[in-house]
């Protein structure tokens, strides 16, 4: 008979960063970048000089973090040395993960940002979880284990009560945020339709994984059972995927934003496991901008925030039938002379670009036609929804990427009282953010979505593929059928190429 032998204290196998105040110091600076670059984010005047903090701040945190080497022992001082034993891997890990990153950023066109920020995003929920899981499996290395028991077999970690809430919360989110991020980047990469999936019973569904979750994690910071811990995962990414599926594609840029806050604050929980103030620092940065973004757009779509993460609480199963293909009613059809001779003899115009413009790349040739008319005397004034795009700020990013001035930039509640006066409106792949549908349908699934009022203009001029396409929340658009509207199908790019010939 084993006699029963008292739990010994567990020596620490590290020291915390916070004993070297150069390390504090370093993640400060990087925090301070990190704010800064966020501030130079918010306006495109200022965008490039935010990125460039980024960068900087990103590299004093990685760099403090490869340098300093804490080693074993109670009592042990930190210093800064590379722990050479496992540096050759870290290093090759970072090569590759950079080939990886300069590869794909050289090679991915700017229609799919979208879906390759959905993809990122899956990826830090996919690193939070695979951290919080070899925390759990190993805590002496990480630090947070309280004593050893010593029992028959092999020795039993118990984990500090405080870093088993950090992790059973770290593994949710970041389980939330990569299967969520899978389903959008499958709904922006057209793999999945846009329309919502609406499952039977699943408010209820959604409701039972959500508290059953709280409960196992409340169980989990009092009983640190496997089982608990690996049931947390499964749930958690199955709620992720059952939150996204109801989500029409109108609201898709929301769910971007929202995912993006869910990897920071899942970046911030591992944050905490790893003893890392830069993870810490980050992950509440980008957890909370996100949040504040999302529910900045959600008011701009008149769109509960509640209901949209709750996942399309909102959405309604007639609102999701209804809309479809576009049908057979009369409509006018225009040429580029046609539209070359309106816009050349207006007082103003108002470009309306939209996710078309960025599939046909044709915003360089959209500044081209936009300064031809200025020549002319003409006011040019590009009107910009909240939403257009499939991210938030897509179509920012494509008209800075062109060079047109951030001046005759305009969003929607800036723009949209102009239309009443403006001679022309030239829409060129915007579908579902200039429906009038969502002002007067209430069965639309875009029904209470603020739109750009274009069809109030004198002359709308609609760039199109074809009569036979639908928006990307799966609506037909009445503006096609206005008597004021002249449609325009053809590849936008080639259609903006012929007015400019037209033009000149």
């Amino acid at each position: 008979m084993i006699a029963p032998v008292a739990p010994a204290p567990l020596a620490p196998a590290v020291e915390t960063v916070a004993a070297n105040p150069w390390v504090s110091l370093a993640y400060l600076v990087a925090g301070v970048c990190f704010i800064l670059a966020l501030r130079g984010l918010s306006s495109p005047t200022t965008s490039q000089r935010g990125n460039r903090f980024g960068m900087i701040g990103m590299a004093i945190a990685v760099v403090t973090t490869l340098v300093t080497h804490l080693p074993a022992g109670e009592g042990a001082a930190p210093r800064m040395l590379p722990d050479m034993s496992t540096m050759g891997e870290i290093l090759a890990a970072i090569g590759l993960g950079a080939l990886i990153g300069i590869t794909t950023a050289r090679r991915i066109a700017m229609t799919a940002m979208p879906q390759l920020v959905a993809a990122f995003h899956s990826l830090v929920g996919l690193a939070a979880v695979a951290v919080a899981c070899a925390a759990f499996l190993n805590p002496v290395a990480f630090d947070i284990a309280d004593m050893v028991v010593p029992m028959i077999g092999q020795p039993f970690a118990s984990i500090h009560v405080v870093s088993r809430v950090e992790m059973a919360l770290g593994v949710a989110i970041g389980a939330i945020t990569f299967s969520g991020s899978v389903i959008a980047f499958l709904k922006l990469n057209g793999n999945m339709g846009g329309k919502p999936i609406l499952l039977p019973g699943r408010h209820a569904l959604n409701l039972g994984i959500l508290g059953a979750i709280v409960i196992l994690v409340a169980m989990f910071t009092r009983d640190q059972a496997p089982w608990i811990f690996w049931t947390i995962t499964i749930l958690s990414f199955a709620i992720g995927f059952l939150l996204i599926v109801p989500i029409g594609g109108a609201d898709m840029p929301v769910v971007v934003s929202m995912l993006n806050s869910y990897s920071g604050w899942a970046a911030a929980a591992m944050g905490f496991t790893l003893h890392n103030g830069a993870m810490i620092i980050t992950g509440a940065l980008v957890g909370s901008s996100g949040a504040i973004l999302s529910y900045i757009m959600c008011r701009a779509m008149n769109r509960s925030f509640i209901s949209v993460i709750a996942g399309g609480f909102g959405a309604s199963d007639a609102g999701s039938a209804s809309g479809g293909a576009a049908v057979d009613r009369p409509w006018k059809r225009g040429s580029a002379e046609d539209a070359a001779f309106l816009m050349s003899q207006a007082e103003q115009v108002v470009i309306v670009p939209g996710y078309g413009m960025a599939v046909a790349q044709a915003q360089h040739v959209l500044r081209e036609m936009g300064d031809l008319l200025k020549k002319e005397g003409v006011r040019v004034k590009y009107a910009i929804h909240p939403v257009a795009g499939r991210m938030p700020g897509h179509m920012n990013v494509l008209l800075a990427e062109a060079n047109v001035p951030y001046d005759e930039v305009f969003e929607l509640e800036d723009i949209n009282a102009e239309f009443a006066q403006t001679d022309v409106a030239f829409v060129i792949g915007a579908n579902d953010v200039t429906n009038p549908a969502a002002k007067t349908d209430k069965s639309s699934p875009i029904y209470g979505m603020p739109v750009l009022d274009v069809e109030k203009a004198k002359t709308v001029l609609f760039i199109k593929r074809s009569m036979g396409g639908v928006g990307y929340a799966g609506v037909d658009n009445e503006l096609f059928y206005r008597d004021n509207t002249m449609m325009l199908l053809a590849d936008a790019k080639k259609m903006v190429e012929e007015i400019v010939k037209a033009l000149g």
